[in-house]
C-alpha cells in the first residue's frame, strides 16, 4: 500500500505570507515507503528551497497515482504554480489552503459525529486531514 502525506515548512509558510499567498501552504505527496522517509527526503533534497519540512498527517491508500490525487485536490484548493514563483524551484504538490475551508470541514465532521464544541481550534493536523480527505475522496 502507498501513503499519502501532508508536510509543512515554517520557512516556506513565512515566505508565502510575505509574498501574499497565505501562510497556510502545505506539500501533498504520495510515497511507496513510509511517509517519514519521504519527508526526510524532502529535507535532504531541499524541496522548494527549504530544509525544515515536518510531517503533518499521513494515511495509507490503495491508489498510488500522485498526479490523480493532486488533480483531485486542485479542484478544491489552489496549487501554487512553481513556474510563477522562482523561490520554490519547480516544486509540485504545494497547495495554498483557505483556512475557512479547512475550518468548515472540521466543524461539519464534528457536528456529524455529535461532539460539537463551542470553540474549535484548528491545528495543522486538522488541515492535513482536510487535504488528504479531499485528495482521496
Amino acid at each position: 500500500m502507498a501513503n499519502v502525506y501532508v508536510a509543512s515548512s515554517a520557512n516556506l509558510a513565512k515566505w508565502a505570507e510575505d509574498v501574499g499567498l497565505t501562510r497556510y501552504v502545505y506539500k501533498v505527496g504520495v510515497c511507496e515507503d513510509s511517509a517519514d522517509e519521504a519527508v526526510e527526503a524532502l529535507n535532504e533534497d531541499a524541496f522548494a528551497g527549504q530544509t525544515d519540512w515536518k510531517l503533518v498527517k499521513k494515511e495509507k491508500i490503495k491508489d498510488a497515482d500522485e498526479d490523480a490525487l493532486l488533480a483531485r485536490l486542485a479542484g478544491r484548493e489552489k496549487p501554487v504554480d512553481p513556474t510563477f514563483y522562482p523561490k520554490i524551484k519547480g516544486a509540485k504538490g504545494i497547495f495554498k489552503v483557505k483556512f475557512v475551508n479547512a475550518e468548515n470541514h472540521v466543524i461539519a465532521k464534528k457536528a456529524l459525529a455529535g461532539d460539537m464544541e463551542k470553540n474549535i481550534h484548528i491545528k495543522p493536523a486538522d488541515i492535513g486531514e482536510y487535504l488528504i480527505h479531499n485528495a482521496t475522496r
